[in-house]
């Protein structure tokens, strides 16, 4: 019989050959927001080893929403070449190519995780970053700016662009990152988001932005093309988002036409305390499935294969996302099937090694 995990999905008019899906996770490699032979061979190896779609880090909507300077970028139409030669090369290999499309807010400007991941400062090549209020990540960096209605508006637009782009660079999933912290995050939680306008306060204020996001890239996303949308299910923190409040939004996301709800958490302030233990976020993505009827995205400490097979077979959630495990192991859905007994196509190059 066909595990859980080998078996496909179909999202709107795409077909996921299997339930593995490689979650976004940033190399630090670009330059300018330019794609370069490290992501195509990034990506393009995760395709290669036999996952069903591969997710694109967070890929920033405008110069200013790159948490550093070696992020990726959608927000001029040049990038969009490059980016062209992984999706082409990504699809040649059975695999789906999605996208998320980010904008780190206060947490932006920060120099790369090899070169320490602080906040830069203006003759180090930073910029001034932008929030829902003038609040830092970190008691010692500067103050974001907060952003007027022509800046929210502004934010708004950078993520339509981007998804046209998105589009003509060939992806056929997009996911808007609204988790970890990052600029749609902050408008979420009361934590960062202390305004007074309809953008801040109540539960219907604080997700507002995010569903003009929502409603503004679906204007230019097609139909029949999935649309994700990750979240942080939690802040850890108390007064911070919370867990009930993710369900709600879910819901809400999924009578907008949002497809399936990428359940991560945390983020939001550097103080907080995660329970961190393997798959110690599935019960976000279980609870929300439940109680929305939306598809979700389990993540987080996924690391063996009878893990996430059990997941699935539970009814715990629809998608796993790998991420440190398919780092470690890029052929990660072709030694699944060896584990679970089953069968799963191999490259045709590879052949000789199936047996």
């Amino acid at each position: 019989m066909t595990s859980r995990l080998l078996s496909p999905i179909t999202i709107k008019n795409i077909t996921l050959k299997n339930r593995i899906t490689i979650s976004p996770m940033c190399q630090y490699s670009a330059v300018d927001g330019f794609a370069n032979d490290w992501h195509l061979v990034h990506y393009g190896s995760r395709a290669v080893g036999g996952a069903a779609l591969i997710i694109q880090e967070a890929t920033a909507v405008s110069p200013e929403g790159r948490i550093s300077p070696g992020d990726l970028g959608l927000y001029n139409e040049e990038h969009i070449e490059r980016l062209k030669g992984i999706t082409s090369f990504v699809r040649q290999h059975g695999a789906v190519a999605g996208v998320q499309l980010a904008h780190a807010g206060r947490k932006a400007s920060c120099a790369v995780p090899l070169n320490g991941g602080k906040q830069l400062k203006k003759e180090e090549g930073g910029w001034t970053t932008v929030a829902p209020s003038a609040i830092p990540f970190n008691p010692e960096d500067e103050a974001p700016q907060a952003l007027d209605l022509v800046g929210i508006q502004k934010v708004v637009d950078d993520f339509k662009k981007a998804s046209e782009r998105a589009l003509t660079a060939g992806f056929q999933v997009v996911e808007i990152h609204a988790a970890h912290g990052y600029l749609i995050h902050q408008f979420l939680s009361p934590l960062s988001n202390q305004r007074t306008d309809a953008y801040g306060g109540s539960f219907e204020n604080r997700i507002r932005l995010l569903l003009e996001i929502v409603n503004s890239v679906k204007g230019i996303w097609p139909e029949d093309l999935p649309l994700f949308v990750r979240i942080s299910a939690t802040d850890w923190v108390d007064g911070g988002w919370n867990v009930d409040e993710a369900v709600k939004l879910a819901a809400i996301l999924k009578d907008l036409g949002v497809d399936l709800i990428d359940c991560s958490s945390g983020g939001m302030v550097p103080h907080a305390k995660i329970p961190v233990a393997p798959g110690y976020q599935v019960a976000f993505a279980e609870r929300i499935k439940k109680e929305s009827g939306i598809l979700t995205g389990a993540v987080g400490l996924i690391t063996e294969v009878k893990q996430a097979e059990d997941i699935l077979a539970n009814n715990r959630a629809d998608l796993i996302l790998i991420a440190r495990a398919s780092l470690r192991d890029p052929h990660f859905a072709l030694h699944a099937a060896r584990i679970l007994e089953d069968d799963i196509a191999w490259p045709v190059q590879y052949a000789r090694a199936k047996q």
